[in-house]
Formats: structure tokens, sequence, C-alpha cells
């Protein structure tokens, strides 16, 4: 692979989805012929249908072979971890595919770190400096981070109940000053330069602190908007850049998405026109991990972080003992 070390190697699955489809209708119209021959039998009607169904389609489709959709997943986590083989995925589609195809992601992700999410989106733009036409297909959710994402697309489509949005920054952290002051303990912290930190967990945070580490959220925020209105220029972004979100037919109205339906409506669709692949990677499992000892190193690694958890709630305890 282009991207990974030899140390987590990654293998590419190719799956033809029209033969997976042909081979079920196969299956279901094996498993109909054994059914009752009696006229007033469902199951017997349901044959006669496909058969008459089946007939309709004796010619083949013209130039179904020439038109080809590449199916990617993205299932994002607060890290966007999964940029890791959508990167692998993307290259490997821009090197098989031809100008013209289209590549279908179906995406699911709450948002996340902004530069995970940042890289994810820029993967997504490859696809269309390419010269291929992108989808983004949103069943569940595609908000923050995720909407960064799926803005990229040529055409959105989202559920009915789908979850699009939340076009805003938020960073918080617990302060733990006053417990240290409480306890006599005196944190020191040393930087170069004035703003290397400024509100911090242990130390004292000033206005002038928290004013500076406003206006670098607000200018994240500031970014983001103009991401999204590079990638969807009819869209009013100050109005929908509030930090909310919306679902299905409300998305739409405001121009978060183009249109409303399932993946899966979509896909069996294009299949009648087009050959559709989808595009799967995951690393290989290591020596360990085929003789299951990861698990048994995970779990000793977790035994000894509970009991050393269990010696500083300890320790926190005689602390706070009069």
């Amino acid at each position: 692979m282009l991207f990974h070390s030899a140390k987590k190697p990654v293998e590419l699955q190719l799956i033809h989805l029209n033969k997976n489809q042909e081979r079920s209708q196969k299956q279901f119209g094996e498993i109909i012929s054994h059914g009752d021959d009696a006229t007033d039998n469902p199951l017997c009607k349901l044959k006669k249908l496909l058969k008459e169904k089946a007939h309709k389609k004796e010619t083949p489709l013209d130039g179904k072979d020439d038109k080809t959709i590449y199916v990617l997943d993205f299932d994002g986590d607060i890290k966007a971890s999964a940029v890791a083989h959508l990167r692998e995925e993307i290259s490997t589609v821009i090197s098989i595919a031809k100008a013209g195809d289209e590549v279908v992601l179906r995406l699911e992700s709450g948002g996340g770190q902004v530069s995970s999410y940042g890289l994810a989106a820029a993967q997504l733009a490859r696809l269309k400096q390419a010269g291929l036409t992108l989808t983004i297909c949103v069943d569940k959710i595609a908000a923050s981070g995720g909407y960064m994402m799926a803005c990229t697309a040529d055409k959105i489509i989202a559920s009915d109940f789908g979850v699009l949005g939340s076009v805003g920054v938020v960073s918080q952290l617990p302060n733990f000053h006053e417990v240290l002051k409480k306890h006599d303990v005196h944190f020191e912290q040393f930087t170069a330069g004035e703003y290397k930190r400024t509100v911090t967990m242990f130390g004292e945070n000033t206005d002038e602190d928290r004013a500076k580490y406003q206006a670098d959220i607000d200018r994240i925020h500031e970014l983001f908007k103009a991401f999204v209105a590079k990638h969807r220029p009819s869209l009013d972004v100050d109005k929908i850049a509030t930090g909310e979100i919306w679902f299905g037919e409300d998305a739409k109205n405001l121009g978060l998405c183009d249109e409303i339906g399932t993946s899966d409506a979509y896909l069996l669709e294009k299949m009648k026109t087009h050959n559709v692949f989808a595009l799967h990677s995951r690393s290989k499992p290591t020596l360990a991990e085929k003789l299951g000892l990861a698990d048994q190193v995970s779990s000793s690694i977790s035994s000894v972080f509970d009991k050393t958890l269990q010696t500083a709630n300890h320790a926190i305890s005689k602390l706070n003992r009069p």
C-alpha cells in the first residue's frame, strides 16, 4: 500500500454489487421454486412475477460496462481514524477509475478533531480533482467535521431523519487550580512565546488567556465557514453556521443537502445502468492477533491501569481527610 508502513500492511477487497444482487435473486428464485404449485399459493404468484420481470430483462443494458460507480464507507470517530483506510481506497479508485466515473461515499460521523476531519475532507477533494463525480449519502449523521466532509460532494443525499449541520467549534477542559491550591500543590509552567500556552488545566487562567483562546476558536470557525462556502456556494453559510443541526427535509430546504433518500435506494437504482463496486480495506492481522495473544496483552495492560488508578484514588482520598 502507498501510505501504510510494512508493519501494518493493508489489504483491499473489491466487491461487484451487481453480481451479488443477481446471485441473491437467483437463490431466492430457487427457494420459491420448491413451493406448492397451487395457483392460490402466494409463493407461486411471486415466482410468476419474478419470471415476468426476468423476461423483460433478457437484453443487456447498452453501455453498462462503460459506466462504473465505486462505493466507499466512512464511519468516523472523534479522531477520524478511518481516514487511514480512506486515503488508500481513494488512491486506488483514482488509479483505476475513468474520468466521469462516480464515487459514492456512505458517510456516518458526528465530527471530532479539526485537523483529522480537515484531512478527511481533503482526501475527498482529491476525487473531484481527478475528474470523478462524488456523491455522499448520509443515512444517519454527518455533523460538524462530518459535514465538513459531506460538503465536498457534488451531491448530498440524506435520509428523512439524517442529521446535518453543526457548523461550529467547541472546546472545553476542566481546571484543577482551586483543588491544587486547597492542598498546597503549586503548579509551574515555562513557555517561550507569548501565546505558546493560554488556558491551562492546572494553572490560574486570566481573562487575557480566555480572550486569546476564544479568538483562536473563532478563527477556526471562520475557516470552517469559508470551507463550506467554497464547496457549496449556493448555501447561506451565515444562516447555518450557528452550531445547530437539522434533519432531512429541513436540511434540504436550507440547502445543506440536495435530495432526500437512502444510500440503498440510490445504489439499487444505479445498478440498472452502472456497474457498482464496493471497495473495502482493512489492516492485516498481526501474528499475535491471529494467535489470540493480542487480547491477552490488552487485558494485562488494562489490569495494570486499573490497579494504578485504584492506588491514585486511595492517595487522593487521604488528602481529602481532615
